[in-house]
């Protein structure tokens, strides 16, 4: 009875410690590898995450355009996030962010953090109660981080595939985090993953300067996804910049835009109607025909928009070159 009651009591003292508390029930266990970056050419900064976790993306990375991006993770303080980015607001630098962050935090020693600003710099800390194996490598103009892997070998392959990978900065974020994977990854292994671009200077416009915003919530092979949604993202890149194109009237540019994107996903109906009504637009109705045939085959509701399109201008035929298309 003696000992029941002393067990009794400790537990109470345990669960009065507001540090425990915190620390092990209110904060996400967001064990994982992640890398904030810069691109030295463009000016975009950005981050990328992969995690054993639900929904990792809407804890781990953080980031706003002309300010910089930050990653958060191990025994997640969530707040990192919006606050790292006050801080460089206020003129921090990345590290004296890091270490404002730091100090205040009772749960340091759980924490691992990296703050990356748009001049570049950028600071890192890996707290020594963070599950081994754990560590970070702070390079020009990047900083890779992870906690709780199969070994002590994926944070330095992140750095080296950074490195040596050439293209845009979200390619070669992704290709950090397969290299982590490869080298053993998550122990526990893969459930979600997140990627954030910004440019590097913000025109004021939030929904024009966050570049890029992809996530995968919950997925067996969560990085081949992101890589997957990233190129098609990509290719509605094209689409945007053919849908701006047909704004200003120039239907030459818009099917120039129209047809990169079907290339890079041909089995999209979507991108192959765009691309035969601009075809249709610039004369060349032969060639249109055989796309409108196949796409109305495999999605009669393409059909029914189709006419659609000719009070609003967005298709510019002829009433007799309409009925051709309708009969396909």
């Amino acid at each position: 009875m003696k000992k029941f009651i002393l067990m009794v009591i400790s537990l109470l003292i345990l669960c009065s410690n507001d540090f425990f508390t915190q620390t092990f029930f209110n904060e996400p266990l967001a064990h994982t590898f992640s890398i904030v970056a810069r691109d030295a050419n463009t000016g975009e900064i950005g981050a990328a995450v992969q995690s054993h976790w639900f929904s990792v993306g809407t804890i781990v990375i953080w980031g706003e355009a002309g300010v910089g991006v930050v990653a958060t993770q191990s025994f997640v303080n969530a707040s990192f996030g919006p606050r790292g980015l006050e801080l460089l607001k206020k003129g921090y630098t990345p590290q004296q962010a890091v270490d404002s962050l730091i100090a205040s935090d009772e749960g340091r020693d759980f924490r691992q953090l990296a703050i990356l600003d748009v001049k570049g710099r950028v600071a890192a800390f890996t707290g020594k109660k963070c599950i081994q194996p754990a560590g970070d490598i702070v390079g020009n103009g990047y900083s890779v981080q992870a906690n709780l892997m199969s070994n002590d070998k994926v944070w330095p392959a992140m750095s080296k595939a950074f490195e040596n990978t050439k293209g845009p900065l979200a390619e070669r974020m992704i290709a950090a985090l397969e290299a982590a994977q490869k080298a053993g990854g998550d122990i526990r292994g893969k459930q979600s993953a997140a990627l954030l671009v910004f440019k590097g200077t913000s025109s004021g416009k939030p929904w024009e300067d966050k570049l890029i915003d992809l996530r995968v919530d919950d997925n067996p092979e969560p990085i081949k996804e992101l890589k997957r949604l990233l190129k098609v993202h990509r290719a509605y890149e094209h689409m945007n910049a053919g849908d701006l194109a047909v704004e200003k009237n120039d239907m030459d540019k818009a099917m120039e835009e129209y047809s990169a994107a079907m290339k890079m996903f041909p089995e999209n109906l979507e991108m192959k109607y765009w691309t035969a009504v601009s075809l249709a637009n610039n004369g060349q109705l032969e060639k249109a025909l055989p796309m409108f045939k196949e796409i109305f085959t495999k999605d009669k509701n393409w059909k029914e928009l189709t006419p659609r399109l000719i009070p609003n201008g967005l298709l510019t035929v002829t009433k007799d070159q309409l009925k051709e298309i309708l009969k396909q």
